[in-house]
């Protein structure tokens, strides 16, 4: 605790409590339709943040001060997606069961170390540029953002650059307030929607059948490896952070399954929000960044217990606020991530296609972009390796047979 009071920061604690908002903003609405497609009660769909909400907070917690790294954790956004369709069709008691044998699964590559060795051997290009395709969308959020709230949003983006000139680790925090004065100065803050109400978590008694574990089970698998934790390894080996993989997936799996009872469809390693708490705007020096993973981690908790209240509050704000206020603090990731990607000239097209695949935000055979991105940028990677080294070893045998010949 005396570490982490002399470690601490306005700027990493702002960090971290931006990421805490951000991740609620505009993923919690994707559990809200889903629980609206399969119809949930309100005391199942209370329950179901508030498991998630409590995973999140407590691991996220307690594997930022064991590493001293900002390990942000959050819920599966590509498997609240893939709940949407698939809840309706399972039944809420069968989806429970499908979490556990997820879990399962994802316990034992955990603990078979086998992540570790596949992030070991992804070339740094690679890794930045699909960082740069995931958070892209919400770069370019802010300028759709532009023509639905003109004045919030040159607001927030001016006060953005002065800032950042001026105190570049105080620039979000300027953003955020200055988006709350002009949407209270010009009356959009709606303070009809806001409620207080707590959660309360409610057991759910779990079934098991072969349709759940192929319709469900294995698919929040493969969308938590390619959509969260291999995206969000990205994030910490951009950062500098040698973290292992396998312990990270193994804490997620058990908190994962001891909360599936509860409603709670899979906890990850997050990748947006991780790069808020992983970058320079959180605190120069890398060691005190995990503060903000700390203090994320806290409005976590709070916001959990208070399920109801929290969306009433993102209901009180222009949803363009939290659109420009997402995108605005992600551009030094975003810059970051670019350079990164394109900065050995020898993986720089790999870099590239990277970025593009993923940016796209193309979904194919229920695989999310992030996944097809990481395949073309391999894919393209060991095509070039190979012509590289078939133009090598055929400018070799020209040079010996020279030498030969004289």
């Amino acid at each position: 605790m005396k570490n982490l009071l002399k470690d601490s920061s306005l700027s990493a604690i702002l960090a971290g409590l931006l990421a805490t908002l951000i991740s609620y903003a505009g993923p919690l609405v994707i559990i809200f339709h889903a629980a609206e497609a399969a119809g949930l009660s309100h005391g199942e769909l209370s329950s179901w943040v508030w498991a998630i909400s409590m995973g999140s907070a407590v691991l996220g917690a307690l594997l930022s001060l064991r590493y001293r790294v900002p390990v942000v954790i959050a819920w599966s956004i590509p498997g609240s997606a893939l709940l949407v369709s698939a809840l309706p069709q399972v039944g809420l008691a069968q989806a429970v069961g499908a979490y556990l044998m997820a879990n399962l699964v994802l316990l034992a590559i955990g603990v078979s170390g086998a992540f570790d060795r596949i992030i070991a051997r992804l070339p740094g290009s690679i890794a930045a540029g699909l960082q740069a395709g995931i958070l892209f969308s919400f770069g370019a959020e802010v300028f759709r953002a532009l023509p639905v709230q003109p004045l919030l949003v040159l607001s927030m983006f001016t006060g953005y650059l002065l800032v950042r000139r001026l105190r570049p680790r105080y620039a979000v925090a300027a953003v955020l307030v200055i988006g709350a004065l002009v949407t209270v100065a010009t009356g959009q803050l709606r303070t009809e929607a806001l409620v207080l109400e707590l959660a309360s978590p409610q057991w759910i008694t779990p079934q098991f059948s072969l349709a759940a574990l192929f319709n469900l089970a294995l698919p929040l698998v493969l969308v938590a490896l390619t959509g969260q934790f291999m995206p969000g390894m990205a994030v910490l080996r951009n950062a500098g952070y040698s973290t292992p993989a396998s312990p990270l997936i193994r804490a997620s799996a058990l908190g994962g399954a001891l909360l599936a009872p509860f409603g709670c469809h899979g906890l990850n390693l997050a990748a947006v929000t991780a790069s808020l708490c992983t970058g320079r705007e959180a605190h120069e020096d890398p060691r005190r960044r995990y503060v903000a993973a700390v203090a994320g981690a806290g409005l976590y908790l709070l916001l959990g217990v208070a399920g109801a209240t929290l969306m009433s509050l993102f209901a009180a704000f222009p949803a363009a606020l939290v659109a420009a206020l997402a995108g605005l603090a992600l551009y030094g990731a975003i810059s970051e991530a670019l350079t990164r990607s394109l900065a050995e000239p020898s993986e720089r097209d790999a870099g590239l296609f990277t970025f593009l695949v993923t940016a796209s935000g193309v979904s194919f055979l229920g695989l999310s972009a992030a996944f097809w991105g990481l395949l073309f940028g391999l894919a393209a990677h060991a095509l070039l390796r190979l012509r590289a080294a078939s133009a090598a070893n055929a400018s070799s045998i020209t040079t010996r047979s020279r030498e030969l010949s004289e």
